[in-house]
């Protein structure tokens, strides 16, 4: 279902992001570099994911002011400098071999905190919503990520001096952001024959490069937790945990069953993406790696990291990938039914699956959008097809099984898988997944473009200078 595909910024929730927990993974999600010095725009997009939240630091002054005005609504001195903190933080996660001046940076992060305070006012002022259920999803899928519980996560935050209710409420503004980039944006891309002809033309230009850099890679991954404050005696016994995995992916032909049994959190196969998806650490560690190889332990902010290297193309295409065959039942959100009473009403659906119910019946019955008549069938679709909170849940089946509800910018869904299979992929199927590669470039660009238009409609008032 073409509503249902992903772009690189929606990935933003489904991975958590380095300031707290993995600095890693907020390169992984999509965050690239928009010209300019690469790692502190990779930073500032990790600074402003929600689970980076990071406590303002003690040296904050105690009385607070205003540097600037977004449409009568307030960025304070300290919301400056406790983001400042966190995109340092990131930097340093990072490998940044140079920081920025510090007044520098000021500019970059009040900027960015104008940018989405005028995009979180846009959503609210438009009637976008995102309820306490869309927010215990988010805070549930970002613990798993990290190998926690949601309660585990919560006191995690609460050690770095972050309340629940701020925690909560950066989450929520980041569902509205993504909402609202999801109905300004999406709409605008479209990609012609002759985009995807001048995207093959622009490779068949390069020659056959097979660096790592113009690569697309699908990586399997094992991660062995360190936490923050693990002694040094902690840290040796997850490393020799990490061995472990690493000779039983290396002696067993299933890694997925290994990562099932040894990682920590997250997907056991990352998915098909070019390489500028993926953290720079896990890309420089599987350059000269073949398919079918295993690097590892590899030490990051985050712990210890098994990769294997399922597939990779230098054309941006694989010839074989891991395709789902699933079955959805969608129920749209309006203000008559919030997503906790959708998310309800499917649970009822579900016992009655379990009941001996057929899919395909309830899903023509009951599902909002375009595959209802055919039982909610989606077809067969390879990685990257659908948007990330959907895809992570379908990776997570197993042939036959149905999903808890799942919600995502769509509306909450019910989600059945009904098999799995690794294909080769025809010509024409190669072609459209290119075109999944020249949309998500489009998308990076015409995000920008509307951002650009968002802040010059925001009346933005600055005062003092942030310190």
């Amino acid at each position: 279902m073409r509503h249902l595909i992903s772009s690189p910024r929606h990935i933003a929730l489904g991975l958590v992001c380095a300031a707290v927990f993995s600095a890693w993974s907020a390169h992984a999600q999509g965050m690239r570099a928009q010209g300019g010095d690469k790692t502190l725009s990779r930073a500032l997009s990790t600074s402003s994911q929600p689970a980076a939240v990071t406590a303002p630091s003690q040296g904050l002054r105690s009385a607070d002011y205003i540097v600037a005005v977004v449409n009568a609504e307030p960025v304070t001195n300290n919301e400056v400098r406790a983001r400042m903190q966190r995109v340092l933080q990131a930097m340093q996660a990072q490998g940044a071999k140079q920081i920025p001046p510090r007044d520098e940076l000021a500019r970059e992060v009040l900027e960015r905190l104008i940018v989405e305070k005028a995009q979180v006012q846009t959503a609210k002022e438009t009637g976008i919503k995102a309820d306490d259920y869309a927010v215990d999803q988010a805070i549930q899928n970002m613990a798993q990520q990290n190998g926690l519980s949601a309660e585990a996560m919560r006191r995690e935050m609460a050690q770095q001096g972050i309340s629940e209710k701020s925690f909560r409420e950066e989450i929520r503004n980041q569902l509205l952001m993504q909402r609202l980039q999801n109905r300004e944006v999406d709409g605008r891309v479209k990609v012609s024959e002759h985009d995807i002809d001048q995207y093959m033309a622009e490779q068949r230009r390069q020659n056959g490069q097979t660096d790592m850099a113009s690569a697309t890679i699908n990586l399997g991954h094992i991660l062995i937790a360190v936490p923050e404050r693990a002694s040094q005696a902690e840290v040796a016994q997850l490393q020799a945990r990490a061995q472990q995995a690493l000779e039983a992916a290396r002696t067993e032909a299933d890694f997925a069953a290994v990562a099932k049994r040894f990682s920590d959190g997250g997907q056991a196969v990352l998915g098909m993406r070019p390489a500028s998806r993926y953290p720079s650490l896990f890309v420089e560690s599987v350059g000269a790696t073949p398919v079918g190889g295993i690097v590892g332990p590899i030490r990051s902010a985050a712990g210890f990291h098994i990769l294997k290297v399922i597939d990779k193309s230098a054309s941006g295409v694989a010839a074989v990938v891991t395709q789902n065959h699933a079955r959805h039942i969608l129920l749209r959100t309006s203000p008559q039914l919030g997503e906790r009473e959708a998310a309800q009403r499917l649970s009822d659906l579900r016992q009655r699956l379990e009941g001996g119910a057929s899919f395909e019946d309830l899903a023509r019955q009951y599902s909002e959008d375009g595959s209802a008549k055919m039982g909610g069938d989606l077809g067969w679709a390879g990685p990257g097809r659908y948007v990330p909170e959907f895809e992570q849940a379908l990776n997570a089946l197993q042939p036959g099984q149905v999903s808890q509800p799942v919600v995502s910018r769509f509306g909450v869904h019910l989600i059945q898988l009904v098999d799995r299979r690794q294909a080769t992929l025809t010509p024409r199927e190669q072609r459209e997944m290119l075109r999944d590669v020249v949309r998500e470039e489009k998308l990076e660009k015409a995000h920008a473009n509307w951002l650009q238009e968002l802040r010059g409609q925001a009346y933005v008032e600055y005062r003092e200078p942030p310190q």
